[in-house]
């Protein structure tokens, strides 16, 4: 069975929203491109550090048409690694509608995402979410990831679409690698799906050597 990895770029009150750009969502988000400024050669080596042996691409519709328009167009250029693994791996499409998908690679998830991503699963070893927050909180729903990522931006906007907009459900997480924190005072975060969901206890509660 393969890994579902979501990576994530999302400020301390966990807003994830047009992180790369002012025309990335053109829902009035005032922020967009709030990344930008925050950018550092050592994210820089993360992000491509964690790209690697990407075997497909999972992701909504949205980021799918960012995606599409400027990735194939970046090969030989400065982020021509990532533009020729991206171009290279199938690209899997969650949407409820039916989209035009001219990107080389690219197919529509059926109708039932739960085993459309299973499926994936089995096919490939390690599958990349990439933005896309409505798909997120649908694997977040119904656990279907394995690994998160998570860039820690060292601002606040207090709007935008959060991370855990309505898909969070009790869930254990581990920490895979100790968190490492750029010039720039951005934290990379590294977690595993782990069993069972939250313990609870009294802090009050004496102390019985156990």
């Amino acid at each position: 069975m393969g890994l579902i990895h979501i990576e994530l770029f999302t400020t301390l009150d966990l807003v994830g929203q047009a992180p790369g750009g002012p025309d990335e969502d053109p829902e009035g988000f005032p922020y967009g491109g709030w990344q930008a400024p925050l950018l550092d050669d050592v994210a820089g080596a993360q992000v491509a550090a964690a790209y690697e042996g990407t075997n497909a691409l999972l992701l909504g519709r949205r980021t799918y048409d960012l995606f599409a328009a400027y990735w194939p167009h970046q090969e030989g250029g400065q982020d021509n690694e990532i533009a020729t693994l991206f171009n290279s791996v199938p690209k899997y499409v969650a949407s409820r509608g039916t989209p035009d998908l001219p990107w080389a690679g690219s197919t529509q998830l059926g109708t039932d995402l739960a085993d459309s991503v299973r499926e994936i699963r089995d096919r490939h070893a390690h599958v990349k979410v990439v933005g896309s927050l409505n798909l997120v909180q649908s694997l977040l729903r119904e656990k279907l990831f394995d690994r998160l990522d998570l860039w820690l931006h060292p601002i606040t906007l207090g709007v935008g679409k959060k991370m855990f907009d309505g898909g969070a459900v009790p869930t254990n997480l581990a920490l895979l690698a100790p968190p490492v924190a750029g010039p720039q005072g951005t934290v990379y975060l590294r977690y595993g799906l782990a069993d069972g969901i939250p313990a609870t206890g009294d802090m009050g509660a004496p102390d019985r050597g156990v």
